[in-house]
C-alpha cells in the first residue's frame, strides 16, 4: 500500500490561505536562503517572491514574519501518544497538539500500547481515530511481535495493508536473533520498514543509568553502552544477510555509530536516528536524581554525546527523533530507581537544539533543519519542501526570542520534560501542517484562520 495512504491526515481544518511576508527562508534542499513572502492558496504553497512585492490578496490573511525564519515543518518518527490504554498520559489529540506547537507536520507512534498494536483491528480503530483527533498527520507502526514477547510474529502483512507505515517492538527488543530474521525475511515479502530498539537485557540487567563513573559514584545499578552496541552490530549483520531494509532507534552511544558506520560501508541497508536529548545532555545530570532526566537508552558520557553529534554532521545518523515519551505526574514523582523511563520533548526538539547545538557553534542550522525534517522519508513518507506547488508543510520560528521551559505549562498532558526549567532560544510562532494551520502563537491579520 502507499505510505500517503498510510498516513493519517489531520481532520476538521480547513486549507490555509495565507501570505507570510518578510520571513527568512531557510531550506537547504531547496536551496533557500534568502528573505521572501510566501504566498499559501488552498493549502498548496503558491508564490515565493522577494519580500513586499506581493499585493494583498483579497481573503487571503496575512503574517508580518520579519525577522523571524521559516522552514519546512518538522517530521518526528518516533513517538509514543499513549492511546490506546494509557489517555491519563497522553492522548491523540493532546500528543498531536504537542508536535504543532514544536513545529512538528508529522508524527509516527509507536505500538507498545494497551492494548498493543499487533492486530488489525487495533491499527484501524487508530486510523480511524486520528482521523477525528489528530493536529497533524499521524502515522502507525505495527509490533513485530505478539504482545511485543519477542516469539511469535504478527500479521505483518496484513498490519501493512491496514495502513502500518513499519514494524518495531519499541520499549523492548526482539532478543532472538532467529525470530528476527523471521521478521527481516517478512519484511522483504509485504515492504515497510523494521525499526528496532537496541538492547540486550542481559547486559542491561536492572540498570536504570548509563554505567560509569556517575553510576559508580551514586552507586545505581548501570546500563553498559555494550548493551545497546552489541545488538547494533548483531542486527546489522542480520539485515544484510537479508537484504533486508532495518532502521535503529535513538542511537546513544559511540560504538552504536562505529557499528552503524561499519554495517552501512558493507552493504547493509540501514539507518539510524539520535534524539535532542542524546545531543544535548549527558549522565552528569542524574546526580541531581531528577527522574526527568531517566530514559532509556540512558543519557550517556561526553564522549558519546559529541560521537553522535559527528555522526549527525557527517550523515551516519540520518535524523533526529524525539522519542516523546509522557508519563503522569505521579508516576515520575517517585525515587529515581522507581520512576519509569521517558521524557517528552515535542515542543522542546528545536529549541533544545538550536540553544545547546547551533548557538554554541556545534552544529550548523542548515543541518539541524535537514535531519530533523528527514525521518518520514526513512518510512517512504515526502519530505517537506518550500516550493510552489508544494503542500504547505511549514514552521515559521523566531530564533532570538526565548522562554523557560515549562514556566507556561505544556501542550503535552504530561510534564516529565528532561529540559525543564532551561532558557531556550528559537520559538515557533506558527505551524502549518498538510496545508492547515495547526499551531499560532499570533493573531493573523484580516479575517482570522482556524487554529486547530
Amino acid at each position: 500500500m502507499s505510505p500517503e495512504i498510510a498516513l493519517n491526515r489531520a481532520a476538521g481544518a480547513a486549507p490555509a490561505d495565507l501570505l507570510i511576508r518578510g520571513a527568512h527562508l531557510l531550506d537547504p534542499r531547496a536551496g533557500l536562503d534568502e528573505p521572501r513572502d510566501v504566498l499559501i492558496r488552498g493549502g498548496h504553497i503558491a508564490e515565493l517572491t522577494l519580500p513586499d512585492t506581493l499585493a494583498p490578496v483579497a481573503g487571503v490573511a496575512e503574517l508580518d514574519g520579519t525577522g523571524r525564519h521559516l522552514f519546512p515543518a518538522f517530521v518526528d518518527p518516533h513517538v509514543h501518544l499513549r492511546t490506546p490504554g494509557q489517555e491519563y498520559k497522553e492522548t491523540l489529540e493532546s500528543g498531536t497538539a504537542a508536535a504543532a506547537a514544536g513545529g512538528f507536520c508529522q508524527v509516527i507512534a509507536m505500538p507498545n500500547t494497551d492494548p498493543v498494536v499487533d492486530e488489525v483491528s487495533v491499527l484501524r480503530s487508530l486510523v480511524d481515530a486520528a482521523r477525528r483527533q489528530a493536529r497533524v498527520p499521524t502515522g502507525f507502526l505495527a509490533a513485530i511481535t505478539v504482545g511485543l514477547r519477542g516469539e511469535v510474529l504478527t500479521e505483518m502483512a496484513a498490519l501493512r495493508d491496514a495502513g502500518a507505515l513499519g514494524f518495531t517492538d519499541d520499549g523492548k527488543p526482539v532478543v532472538s536473533a532467529g525470530v528476527l530474521r523471521k521478521a527481516l525475511q517478512y519484511q522483504r515479502l509485504c515492504g515497510g520498514v523494521v525499526a528496532l530498539h537496541e538492547e540486550d537485557p542481559a547486559l542491561s540487567g536492572a540498570g536504570v543509568m548509563h554505567e560509569g563513573a556517575v553510576s559508580a559514584r551514586l552507586g545505581l545499578a548501570g546500563i553498559p553502552s555494550l548493551s545497546e552496541s552489541t545488538m547494533v552490530a548483531r542486527d546489522a549483520a542480520l539485515a544484510r544477510y537479508e537484504d533486508a531494509r532495518v532502521h535503529f532507534q535513538h542511537l546513544s552511544c559511540v560504538e552504536s555509530v562505529e557499528a552503524l558506520a561499519a554495517a552501512r560501508a558493507a552493504g547493509a541497508r540501514v539507518s539510524g536516528e539520535t534524539t535532542p536529548h542524546h545531543l544535548t545532555l549527558t549522565d552528569e545530570l542524574v546526580r541531581t536524581l531528577d527522574s526527568r532526566f531517566k530514559m532509556n537508552p540512558p543519557l550517556r558520557s561526553e564522549e558519546d554525546r559529541r560521537a553522535l553529534i559527528e555522526a549527525l554532521r557527517t550523515g551516519v545518523i540520518e535524523c533526529i527523533a524525539t522519542d516523546h515519551a509522557p508519563h503522569a505526574r505521579h508516576e515520575k514523582e517517585v525515587p529515581f530507581e522507581q520512576a519509569p523511563m521517558g521524557t517528552i520533548g515535542l515542543e522542546t526538539a528545536f529549541p533544545a537544539l538550536f540553544t545547546e547545538l547551533v548557538m554554541p557553534g556545534m552544529l550548523e542550522l542548515e543541518v539541524v533543519i535537514e535531519r530533523m525534517t528527514a525521518g518520514g522519508a526513512l518510512y517512504g513518507l515526502p519530505i517537506p519542501r518550500i516550493a510552489p506547488g508544494e503542500p504547505a508543510n511549514l514552521v515559521l520560528v523566531d530564533l532570538e526570542a526565548s522562554f523557560e521551559a515549562g514556566a507556561d505549562g505544556y501542550v503535552s498532558r504530561s510534564a516529565n520534560c528532561c529540559f525543564h526549567g532551561r532558557r531556550l532560544f528559537g520559538r515557533v510562532q506558527l505551524t502549518v501542517a498538510d496545508g492547515a494551520v495547526a499551531f499560532g502563537r499570533e493573531a493573523l491579520s484580516q479575517q482570522p484562520l482556524s487554529v486547530r
